[in-house]
């Protein structure tokens, strides 16, 4: 497959991804109202996994028994399950005390976590660009939090515990993108997805309170419909985008994710003040808003041209 011909098609599938993560919190934060972290979650799962295996019995793509025979490969499954368990239900957690802009610009640590994990456990080298850009992200989530640091780091409040609740989800997340990584060797990703949908709907069952909704109003039961689909078509659009562009221009595009929830945010809260509102920002926290997404971007692609510009360096030395 010529993957120049193909990039348009994958810059429009990632640029889908980076808007489907960027509006999910936002109706998420609908939901939440009436429904809890764990029965949101299940709704999610359940939604993905029905469609998604559908889909696949459909083309006969279904992943093999021969998965659950094998000791390594399982388990590997089981840990990508808790990862990404643990990341949908913190982050829902974090949305009950956050605003959808907030827990989004925590979620760019996830990048700089998986850097970590790849480089400590699958032994991949970590190039000087990464490390600047994890910096350039750190920097920026100092900015963007300039009005509550204090708060954050002096006393437990219900905010405090929302940024608590958002490095955890960014944190287990990492867990998820290792084991997923190692899968890839031995499945395709919607196989892979399929089985993670599925495992973590049979395991939040217990904890999940389906019969919640019937509280639900049809705005708000829209909304989780919305949630449903968003976490199909979002991780659905990347699987594709990465099967026809590099991944690490995909990368790049999906760190704008957060400005993505800060435009919908704003320009909602505009049109429909009753129902959504806007993310309370100085200047200093909305520039700190594109630091992170720069940072994250710089860590994505910025190795790209940066031995370009050594390089130009060594020869005018010269």
């Amino acid at each position: 497959m010529d993957t120049k011909s193909q990039a348009p098609v994958g810059i429009l599938l990632a640029l889908i991804t980076a808007m489907s993560w960027g509006s999910l919190p936002i109706a998420l934060k609908q939901v939440l109202v009436v429904m809890d972290p764990f029965t949101v979650v299940w709704y999610r799962f359940s939604i993905a996994a029905i469609v998604l295996g559908c889909i696949l019995a459909v083309r006969c793509r279904l992943p093999s028994k021969a998965i659950f025979s094998r000791p390594r490969w399982l388990i590997l499954v089981l840990v990508a399950t808790c990862g990404l368990l643990g990341n949908f239900v913190l982050f829902s957690s974090s949305l009950q005390f956050l605003s959808p802009t907030a827990s989004q610009v925590i979620g760019q640590l996830s990048p700089v976590g998986m850097m970590v994990a790849s480089v400590i456990i699958l032994k991949e080298r970590m190039r000087v660009t990464q490390v600047i850009g994890a910096l350039m992200l750190i920097f920026g989530l100092i900015l963007f939090f300039n009005t509550s640091l204090i708060e954050i780091f002096t006393r437990l409040t219900d905010y405090t515990l929302g940024v608590i609740f958002g490095v955890g989800a960014a944190t287990v997340w990492v867990i998820y993108g290792v084991a997923q990584k190692v899968l890839l060797r031995q499945l395709a990703s919607p196989q892979i997805l399929f089985l993670l949908y599925t495992l973590c709907s049979i395991a939040l069952l217990p904890l999940a309170s389906p019969a919640v909704l019937s509280q639900l109003s049809g705005w708000q039961f829209a909304c989780l419909l919305f949630c449903g689909a968003n976490t199909l078509v979002g991780y659905g659009a990347l699987a594709e985008a990465m099967a026809r562009w590099q991944a690490a221009q995909v990368s790049a595009l999906v760190t704008l994710t957060p400005l993505f929830t800060l435009l919908f945010s704003d320009l909602l809260a505009l049109a429909w003040p009753d129902f959504f509102a806007a993310p309370v920002l100085n200047f200093i926290g909305y520039l700190g808003a594109f630091v992170v997404v720069a940072g994250a971007m710089f860590s994505a692609i910025g190795h790209r041209w940066w031995p370009r510009r050594t390089e130009q360096n060594l020869v005018a030395k010269r």
